[in-house]
């Protein structure tokens, strides 16, 4: 499968979401809302001046929801202007990471239970949390070991995490109200980051230290792998006119280059087989 990049010169690129024929995705290190057409057209949205955008969500009423890491916010941009639509400072345990919105707008973020940069021995403090439409918010997942890409499927009976620590995905059902029940473990890879779900219930797994995008069915078996070697493979999703397009956000770095704030993104596409499905 032959990559062909579309975007360059970036930093640190993250939270890939399909919305209004556009891609949108942050750049965490520049701290900017962005979004880019199929032919390469990239706009710059909104920039945070004190805090690192990282996950992103889209509501039914098609408003962009904007997580911040630090000081743990979901920000709401309407209008050409971000303002707060859930302060979760007062549940969040940890640095808040990534987070998804499903159909229903209820928003799924994931909380590491440490503030990063992460403490050697942290364990699986790792929690998700709900953020319901009405502002209501709970915890609805415990014993995570670094969680980090959400994704829900279509129907709203499924929510897959991957655990960044755990070098796998865990698998949750839906409860009509939200709450999660954990289902399983599955799949094995090298710190998975950021994910997507596809038509056929198989999960796109950005793997970071594989420098690989990964393909997984329900029972973790490897399916298809796309390689970027030299490059972390940071989030994906499935977006274009069918859902078909995978978007590759890949970065030439390392863990010691980003304490370091070093750092080089781009983002990259391939077309699939089988559509995206669900929420990214």
């Amino acid at each position: 499968m032959t990559l062909r990049c579309v975007l360059d010169g970036g930093r640190y690129y993250e939270g890939p979401r399909w919305h209004q024929d556009r891609l949108w995705f942050v750049d965490c290190m520049e701290r900017t809302l962005l979004s880019l057409s199929l032919s390469g057209e990239c706009e710059q949205h909104a920039k945070l001046d004190d805090d690192t955008p990282c996950g992103l969500g889209v509501l039914p009423d098609g408003t962009v929801i904007v997580l911040t890491m630090f000081r743990k916010r979901l920000l709401a941009y309407r209008n050409g202007t971000l303002s707060l639509y859930a302060d979760l400072s007062g549940i969040a345990t940890g640095t808040i990471d990534d987070m998804i919105v499903d159909g229903l707008g209820r928003a799924y973020v994931g909380d590491l239970g440490f503030d990063l940069p992460p403490p050697p021995d942290r364990g699986a403090p790792g929690r998700i949390l709900l953020v319901m439409p009405d502002g209501a918010t709970r915890v609805v997942a415990e014993g995570l070991r670094f969680p980090n890409g959400i994704a829900v499927s279509a129907d709203h009976s499924r929510l897959v995490v991957a655990e960044m620590d755990g070098g796998c995905l865990a698998d949750y059902d839906i409860a009509p109200n939200g709450d999660l029940k954990f289902r399983a473990r599955f799949g094995s890879m090298k710190s998975p980051d950021g994910i997507c779900l596809d038509h056929d219930g198989a999960v796109w797994v950005a793997a970071f230290e594989e420098d690989a995008f990964i393909r997984l069915d329900a029972e973790g078996c490897e399916l298809q792998r796309i390689e970027v070697p030299g490059r972390r493979a940071l989030a994906c999703v499935l977006g274009g006119p069918e859902r078909k397009t995978l978007f590759c956000l890949s970065a030439a770095t390392s863990y010691e280059e980003l304490r370091q704030r070093k750092s080089s993104a781009r983002i990259d596409v391939v077309d699939v087989d089988v559509a995206g499905a669900g929420y990214p």
